[in-house]
């Protein structure tokens, strides 16, 4: 009777270590949207968490929470444990530009890892199809004329203190020219009011149906943000590539974030499930119906120096052009 209860608590003791030391993720992952249904964020979070959750073993289910530039979300994944099964998919946008500027959010960039680079897309200069400017350098210079005769050039942006916001403005002190904002509560307003000619310009991402409007002479694509041009804007200059505003480099990306802290089995887990599923089909289709470019690949060392680096530079930016939160 002894050794029986001996050989039970030791296969009890065997048990509870093997359920301890069970493998990430032993239950299902939830997967924070911070914007509703159906657009693009939640395309992005479907398309990846498919081939996913057939790599971990275990669900991945999709949470809209919108509200705040992204701030509920984020919350409700820093009030999870840090143990990965809550992720958050952002981007600058919600988790460095906007606790700069929205004194509703409290949390910091530094309160999150980046675990992996989901979306890398380009984002350009578009103007109203009259505006009499068909270069960057011919824009910089009419802007200047503009704001010198105290008519400032009108841009539009989704929302203030938001991501193109910032660029705007930026690209405003740099060109030594003051601008109007124009906040809008979408890209398709915006996009409709500029190719009503109601503002002058503005700078989104490029997305296949952006190109069509332009195609189709709504408005007029002057260049790409970028370093260098992408294969699917070839056709256009860089800003940087003109005479005014060299090296004025932006893009737009996105990422799946798990909270500071998240044990690194987690973090490498995720990691390699998101890289490997870059080559499903579904995601693939996905980044070419959005007109992505080809997401670098970086290890979690070299993305969370990255996200550093991005952090502190919108944070020089938003003091440079005056807008944070007071």
């Amino acid at each position: 009777m002894r050794l029986i209860k001996r050989l039970c608590g030791l296969f009890a003791a065997l048990l509870c270590t093997a359920t301890l030391a069970a493998p990430y993720p032993t239950k299902p992952v939830m997967v924070m949207v911070p914007y509703p249904a159906g657009g693009p964020s939640d395309g992005l979070a479907r398309a990846y968490t498919t081939p996913m959750q057939a790599k971990l073993g275990q669900p991945m289910l999709v949470e809209n929470l919108g509200g705040v530039s992204g701030g509920i979300a984020a919350q409700k994944v820093l009030a999870a444990p840090a143990d990965g099964y809550y992720l958050f998919l952002g981007s600058p946008n919600e988790l460095i530009v906007s606790p700069l500027v929205n004194p509703a959010i409290k949390f910091k960039p530094e309160d999150f890892r980046l675990a992996q680079l989901l979306t890398y897309g380009s984002l350009i200069l578009v103007v109203r199809k009259d505006l009499p400017a068909n270069s960057v350098d011919e824009f910089v210079a009419l802007a200047r004329k503009s704001s010198a005769a105290s008519k400032p050039l009108s841009y539009g942006s989704v929302g203030v203190g938001s991501l193109y916001h910032l660029i705007s403005e930026h690209m405003g002190q740099r060109a030594g020219a003051k601008l109007t904002h124009v906040p809008y509560k979408g890209v398709a307003p915006l996009l409709q009011d500029l190719g009503g000619g109601q503002v002058d310009f503005t700078i989104v991402p490029f997305q296949a149906s952006t190109g069509a409007m332009a195609e189709q002479g709504r408005f007029k694509i002057l260049a790409s943000l970028g370093a260098t041009r992408p294969e699917l804007l070839k056709q256009f200059p860089t800003v940087g590539e003109s005479t005014q505003l060299k090296n004025f480099d932006f893009t737009v990306w996105g990422g799946l974030f798990v909270k500071k802290g998240t044990p690194e089995d987690a973090v490498q887990r995720l990691h390699k499930a998101s890289d490997e599923s870059r080559a499903d089909g579904g995601v693939r289709a996905y980044g070419e119906a959005q007109s992505l470019l080809e997401t670098p690949r970086m290890s979690p060392q070299e993305l969370t120096k990255f996200f550093e680096a991005e952090t502190g530079r919108y944070r020089t930016l938003a003091k440079s052009v005056g807008v944070q939160a007071q």
